[in-house]
């Protein structure tokens, strides 16, 4: 029994993180701002993600009961469309299964807890849940929630990555970010995402980031000391390295979040036409010349 003690439950869950690699944690990160600042921070957008929440609820209320009756209709209800959707559904848990065991062998379970590995298991639920007002909600929330997926592969942090096809399972699954709301774009009904130019779901998805991020992880960070994504401590390629760059990550991820998700969604519907053009121009039967 005394493997199962809570000991032994703690080191698997951040027991091998090496805070000699920098950014990872420590004493060290954990001290990088003062006890003040940390917490005047985390008060102001502790503030502005619960009124961020609280003002999207309020105004979605009024427009999300009829826009779902209308889309619950739509949705296609053959068994032969959910085949891709289960082939999907497969590939996804078996990448995320591999990612998992990668960080149970490590001993950095702890690291499950970042914003991608959540946005991956939204996606895991919305393959396997059938159409529903849930699956709206999750679906719209995620497509706000992709911006992190675009900076992991711009920016990869790969050094702590030393068991083999590691390194490959983590772009394979960043890029699977793009993939399954892409392919649940083409499926439409419960899955189409909101008008261009409403913003309130952005905006909730925003506010849900700023108490996720200053509650969640800044807590758990402070008691592992744990870098939980970077809340302790900027990473070293952080452009904005210094005091302030939580602030700085802070204006710059809002702005990706409220427009990050507005461009796929635009890019998928102006690719799509140019790709049906395509298709139909190479099913244009050969003209027999006599």
């Amino acid at each position: 029994m005394s493997r199962y003690s809570l000991q032994n439950l703690l080191d698997w869950m951040y027991g091998g993180v090496d805070p000699s690699f920098a950014g990872n944690g420590g004493p060290e990160c954990a001290a990088f701002l003062s006890g003040q600042q940390r917490f005047l921070e985390s008060l102001v957008f502790l503030s502005v993600g619960v009124v961020e929440i609280l003002l999207s609820l309020w105004k979605l209320r009024q427009l999300h009961s009829r826009e779902l009756e209308g889309h619950l209709l739509q949705q296609p209800q053959t068994k032969q469309e959910s085949l891709g959707k289960n082939v999907l559904l497969v590939v996804l848990c078996l990448i995320f299964g591999l990612e998992v065991g990668f960080k149970f062998a490590t001993r950095t379970v702890i690291y499950l807890l970042n914003p991608c590995h959540v946005v991956t298991m939204m996606q895991i639920f919305l393959l396997a849940c059938p159409p529903c007002r849930i699956a709206m909600i999750l679906f719209r929330l995620q497509m706000h929630m992709l911006n992190g997926a675009l900076l992991a592969l711009l920016f990869p942090v790969v050094n702590t990555r030393l068991l083999p096809f590691e390194m490959e399972i983590y772009y394979i699954q960043h890029v699977m970010l793009y993939v399954v709301p892409i392919y649940l774009l083409r499926k439409g009904g419960i899955y189409t995402p909101e008008p261009l130019c409403n913003f309130w779901w952005a905006l909730l998805s925003t506010g849900f980031m700023f108490v996720y991020h200053f509650s969640i992880l800044q807590i758990l960070g402070l008691v592992t000391e744990v870098n939980l994504n970077n809340m302790l401590c900027p990473a070293v390629s952080d452009p904005f390295y210094g005091p302030w760059y939580r602030i700085w990550a802070s204006g710059h991820q809002t702005v990706m979040t409220m427009t990050h998700g507005k461009l796929v969604i635009l890019l998928f519907y102006s690719a799509v036409p140019i790709f049906k053009c395509s298709v139909d121009l190479l099913r244009l039967p050969a003209k027999k010349i006599d």
